[in-house]
């Protein structure tokens, strides 16, 4: 007998949904309210914030707030109206295109409305049944989702491991050399969660053994802050010239709303012809356009981008001579492993917060291993070096907690009791 589809949702609400009671509106789904800086207001309380992608502290600079209020009120959000190949097309998406692709080091450039459903679409775009796709198992979700689209074959390889990758690309080859498709090779340059960067120098290098390939890099934490001149992953790892096809967000280090797909003149001109995801969504709004070149202004300027590595590297090495285990982050990005499990990582994370003022991620398993807490730390250029001191010294007694059992518990922590 068929049976409603909503059926399934009364007492499967997924993984992370089954904690619905326990965790909305705490551990998921939290208000952070205030202004956009190091110190935040959360359920009423003041707390120090390691949990927002304002790498470069761009939101919180008047001349930013200035451009971006002056550009609704010249504008709103209305204008241009329309998908741009229709009538949303205008010379201030074309500037700061060719803005983003000089800066860039590329060739083209093409705006898109949202990273996830951008990097998704370029991915359909580009790949057909004959191609095969090769990528990293670690890849973000967009990325994955993109890579379902694909009606050809697709391999996975193991996370930043070149043999492995090797091995993809043999198989990838036998298939494309029947089909005469060509082989996308997809990862990121920085990995959300882990934070260490894409092994883009080492998967570059296997052209030179005869390897046949195409690399598509997701930069969206590295862009603005890697690199000499904030150009990436790819900058910093001396093979910017080497990425076919660059993804970069405005939701990290530009602290608003957008995305971009930088490539070769031939690929951008086919994307814009080609990507649905564009073709039949509105244009992004003018506010965004115009605050997203204010923002690239500040990109050149290397003022902000030092101010959050005095901050990044004070923090990491924190961590690190306090005996944590940060993993191999090499970037901004920076995950505290502990061991425990999720009834711990509830009872963690609610000290952290109300018994001491500081709001931090907490990711636990599918997304790390079991008995594995990992609570993600954001540094930005609005932190200072009390604000480290003072999480360092925190973190030191939830360890201390945590070895004399004060968090273990046989129930999850409910913050909504």
């Amino acid at each position: 007998m068929t049976q409603d589809i909503f059926g399934k949702f009364q007492n499967n609400r997924g993984p992370l949904g089954q904690y619905f009671k326990e965790g909305h509106g705490y551990f998921f789904f939290p208000k952070l309210e205030g202004e956009i800086s190091n110190r935040m207001i959360f359920r009423g309380k003041e707390v120090l914030t390691w949990s927002i992608n304002n790498y470069l502290g761009l939101s919180n600079l008047p001349e930013i707030r200035e451009a971006d209020a002056q550009a609704a009120k010249d504008w709103g959000l209305g204008y241009p109206m329309g998908a741009r190949m229709m009538s949303g097309h205008t010379k201030y998406h074309e500037e700061l295109e060719e803005s983003l692709a000089n800066y860039m080091d590329k060739e083209a450039c093409y705006l898109l409305n949202f990273g996830y459903q951008g990097f998704m679409s370029v991915i359909d775009a580009i790949v057909d049944r004959k191609d095969v796709i090769v990528y990293d198992s670690e890849c973000h979700a967009c990325l994955i989702d993109g890579v379902r689209l694909h009606q050809g074959k697709r391999f996975v390889y193991a996370h930043n491991d070149i043999e492995s990758c090797k091995k993809m690309l043999d198989r990838a080859g036998k298939i494309t050399a029947e089909t005469g498709g060509g082989i996308l090779l997809i990862t990121e340059g920085v990995f959300g969660m882990s934070g260490d960067q894409g092994n883009l120098k080492e998967i570059v290098q296997l052209r030179e053994e005869g390897y046949r390939f195409r690399l598509m890099v997701d930069d969206a934490h590295g862009f603005g802050v890697l690199g000499k001149t904030g150009q990436g992953a790819g900058e910093a790892q001396g093979v910017q010239s080497e990425i076919d096809i660059l993804l970069g967000t405005f939701a990290k280090s530009m602290a608003s709303i957008g995305a971009f797909v930088c490539a070769s003149e031939d690929v951008i001109n086919f994307l814009q012809y080609n990507m649905r995801s564009q073709i039949y969504a509105k244009s992004l709004p003018m506010p965004l356009v115009i605050g997203a070149l204010k923002r690239l202004e500040y990109f050149k300027d290397p003022t902000q981008r030092q101010k959050l590595w005095n901050i990044t590297n004070a923090l990491q090495q924190g961590f690190r001579d306090a005996g944590f285990s940060i993993g191999n982050t090499n970037s901004c990005v920076t995950p505290v492993m502990i061991q425990g499990d999720l009834a711990q990582a509830t009872n963690i994370t609610y000290d952290l917060r109300e018994n001491h003022g500081i709001f931090c991620s907490i990711v636990i398993y599918p997304v790390v291993p079991k008995g594995t807490i990992l609570l993600r730390l954001i540094p930005t250029a609005t932190h200072t070096l009390e604000d480290v001191e003072y999480t360092i010294e925190t973190f030191k007694k939830v360890k201390v907690k945590l070895s004399l059992g004060e968090y273990d518990s046989a129930e999850l922590h409910n913050a909504n009791a």
